[in-house]
């Protein structure tokens, strides 16, 4: 480690065994593979599902659903998981440190694949739609209304891959949308 890379943090080990600085995130730092792995480890609704259901599946989901300019966008909406975890919708909203070290994480990441400004209204809109979906197929009967209730569900369909199918899946959705 040198002294430079002292004053970026503390840092984490990634799956490809690189030093990551979540406080000091750089495009340079960013890597596909690991983003790829980790979204295929992590379990999205907190693991709340009746069956594994992960994060990159979802990403690769969206990316489908979205008109072609927001591709990328929508298979990258989630890619700051990878660096900095994830925290439930409620919870976030009251965590404004978190936002903002997620946020400088996000401005990394658009930068490593070349997108500008921040995640697109039509992602965000069918990332809301998804949680219908999601629900349907893998939650039961929720006990009181949601606040994306009222919207249609977005017309994917669920499988549940296993992590290694969601990792390759990740990746070779990459490399379709020209981003490796």
């Amino acid at each position: 480690m040198t002294d430079k890379d002292w004053l970026r943090g503390n840092w984490m080990q990634t799956y490809t065994g690189k030093a990551f600085y979540p406080l000091d995130p750089r495009p340079e730092d960013i890597d596909p593979v690991d983003i790829a792995h980790a979204l295929s480890l992590l379990c999205r609704f907190n693991g709340h599902v009746n069956r594994f259901y992960s994060v990159a599946e979802h990403c690769v989901l969206l990316s489908t659903a979205v008109s072609d300019e927001n591709k990328l966008w929508a298979l990258l909406h989630d890619a700051t998981e990878a660096y900095v975890g994830d925290m439930v919708r409620p919870l976030k909203r009251h965590m404004d440190y978190y936002v903002d070290v997620e946020n400088t994480v996000m401005h990394a990441i658009a930068q490593r694949f070349g997108l500008d400004g921040a995640i697109p209204d039509e992602v965000h809109e069918a990332d809301s739609r998804i949680l219908l979906t999601e629900r349907e197929h893998l939650m039961g009967t929720p006990p009181q209304l949601w606040s994306v209730d009222g919207l249609h569900p977005l017309p994917v369909g669920i499988a549940g891959w296993d992590p290694k199918t969601a990792e390759r899946s990740y990746l070779w959705r990459l490399r379709d949308l020209g981003a490796e």
